[in-house]
């Protein structure tokens, strides 16, 4: 109903009070340019990511404290609340959100290609973003490889980090790194068909990184903030997998999907502390189940994550 947000700008002009209307929906890029249009200065954007895990374990009781269980059912509300069978639930998605929207809007020709360009990226998470190589792999040009890249962000599918930029005399990497909103659909795109296949899996790491980076843009868009992580890493190998800004300051965050803890995960921290900003306490997320307090900072689980970055970012 295209006409729909022209009468319903005449209605809150003529009535100004807020919250007449909620406008919901999945993914309609149309409606979001008339919205865009007819009601500009009139709507406040509410950006709602699959689940958090808060959210699922607050209205799930007695759900596993185990990452694996998230990444490979993914945090969308159907698969839980439904129950649903996530190599049947993802694999049905990508094939008719890809035939009814995306490859409407961008005139995609070859379907086959364009699947198997979504899993190049899914095996390029937590990765810099190479869009020579991707485009190389993918068989496409290096154009096509960036427009299909930034339909699938607008689309809320995958993101990109960007990088920290502050003025310091290094040279910092300027490319962004690739995630995806959702783990479980990463997992199903890369050829997880089992929750135990994660275990052993070569990009176990990379998906429970992935994990925890979601769970943190969750923490801002529900906050209705707007996403503020960036990476870290320097000319000479110096990494934080992600940072959290709060005014002049940025929380270094370090993730390991380890179940055992070292000290040495602390050394990103820790350099980051010495040369950037000073005395900023970070944190460390891992795959265990011990949570602590150090000199560098804090050690986290990945189901206190949120807790702790409230923490960090209060300065207590």
């Amino acid at each position: 109903m295209p006409e729909l947000t022209s009468r319903i700008q005449v209605l809150v002009d003529e009535h100004r009070h807020n919250g007449q209307f909620i406008l919901a929906g999945s993914r309609s890029f149309q409606t979001s340019d008339r919205i865009a249009q007819s009601l500009a200065g009139r709507t406040a954007i509410v950006r709602l990511l699959p689940f958090s895990i808060d959210e699922l374990r607050e209205g799930i009781p007695n759900l596993p404290a185990d990452s694996g269980t998230y990444l490979f059912r993914g945090m969308y509300p159907r698969v839980w609340d439904q129950d649903l069978d996530p190599t049947v639930a993802y694999g049905a998605y990508v094939e008719t959100y890809l035939e009814r929207d995306l490859r409407q809007l961008s005139h995609i020709k070859d379907l086959a290609q364009f699947q198997r360009f979504l899993a190049l990226c899914a095996g390029r998470i937590g990765q810099i973003l190479n869009f020579s190589s991707l485009a190389d792999d993918a068989g496409i040009s290096h154009k096509t490889a960036g427009e299909w890249v930034s339909l699938l962000e607008a689309s809320y599918v995958l993101f990109r980090l960007p990088p920290f930029h502050a003025n310091i005399n290094k040279r910092l990497i300027k490319s962004p790194k690739l995630y995806f909103y959702d783990p479980g659909l990463a997992s199903w795109l890369i050829g997880i068909e089992d929750q135990g296949q994660i275990l052993t899996h070569p990009l176990r790491g990379a998906l429970f990184e992935n994990l925890a980076i979601t769970e943190l843009v969750k923490y801002r868009y529900n906050r209705l903030r707007r996403h503020n992580l960036m990476f870290f890493r320097d000319a000479k190998g110096h990494e934080v997998d992600v940072l959290m800004s709060q005014a002049d300051t940025s929380v270094p965050i370090e993730i390991k999907s380890s179940a055992t803890f070292r000290s040495d995960y602390f050394r990103g921290i820790q350099y980051f502390r010495d040369h950037v900003q000073p005395g900023q306490k970070g944190a460390v997320v891992y795959g265990g189940d011990r949570t602590e307090e150090r000199s560098a900072g804090h050690v986290c689980t990945l189901f206190t994550l949120t807790e702790t970055v409230s923490t960090v970012l209060d300065g207590t």
